[in-house]
């Protein structure tokens, strides 16, 4: 029996699918579930209201705003060669099924999975012009290579998968969360994950809008036990000859990018952020 092909539609069509879908939960369970259900985005893509003209707001919340000490502005990085955006060749972000906090497989009609030591990366976004309370119903976009050192969209190995990149929504106290793999260590540069924040879901079907870009560091003592188990052995040499203060991007300061992890190898990791915009 033939059926429609529910992928490749874009990041449109989720949305108004998902949008459609909210009613229907909204009639079913009342005004409470309604409201629930425009908190922000999940592992299936979920997305609240996103009207084009939808700014990201602060909460006004008691306990909202961040100190000094953690509110530093995110300093802003380059993209680097593989953003998979659209500004320099393919663009994932118009593809239906980037909304998701599982990153670790492909989308549509590629099929692949990144292999690794399982990571989650939590996000905290603040806003520097109301205080640094948290910032409510933005979007960040995460990518970045595989173990190999590989970036899906890009690396002849992998230029038909798709994997380790995708969206998400902040949430009522400004957090979201993408579930991962551990990154490589590839020649000349430091263990990191990019990142651009955008003013809301609608608005990142086109890096135009981003409104920040930078890169999350991760720490030696995690990146060397990390590199010590099977699958990581070529990082193993590349990270012996770098630092945070020699790596071309990390070397003016990382105080504002260096994540918190915390887990264990054996059982996953999950790296932390507050990220300033």
């Amino acid at each position: 029996m033939q059926h429609d092909d529910i992928f490749d539609r874009g990041l449109q069509f989720d949305m108004a699918a998902l949008l459609e879908r909210r009613k229907v939960l909204g009639l079913l369970a009342g005004a409470g579930l309604a409201t629930l259900a425009g908190c922000g985005g999940d592992s299936t893509g979920a997305a609240p209201n996103t009207s084009s003209s939808r700014t990201p707001r602060a909460s006004s919340s008691a306990g909202a705003s961040a100190s000094s000490a953690t509110c530093a502005q995110i300093p802003e990085e380059t993209a680097g060669p593989y953003p998979g955006d659209g500004s320099n060749g393919p663009n994932i972000l118009t593809r239906s099924g980037v909304v998701r906090s599982d990153i670790r497989s492909s989308v549509g009609s590629a099929s692949g999975t990144a292999e690794g030591v399982p990571l989650t990366i939590d996000l905290t976004l603040l806003d520097t012009s109301r205080g640094c309370s948290v910032l409510v119903g933005a979007a960040v976009y995460v990518w970045q290579c595989d173990r190999d050192g590989n970036y899906s969209m890009y690396s002849e190995s992998i230029a038909s998968e798709n994997y380790l990149r995708g969206v998400q929504e902040s949430d009522g106290e400004g957090k979201l969360t993408f579930k991962s793999v551990f990154p490589a260590c590839y020649a000349g540069r430091w263990p990191h994950i990019h990142f651009e924040v955008y003013p809301s879901l609608a608005r990142t079907t086109s890096p135009d809008h981003k409104i920040a870009v930078s890169q999350l560091a991760l720490p030696r003592d995690i990146c060397e036990a990390v590199y010590a188990t099977d699958g990581y052995s070529q990082s193993v040499r590349n990270l012996s000859q770098v630092s945070l203060d020699s790596d071309g991007i990390f070397g003016d300061g990382h105080t504002s990018q260096l994540g918190t992890v915390t887990g264990s190898v054996s059982s996953g990791l999950a790296v932390s952020l507050s990220v300033a915009v």
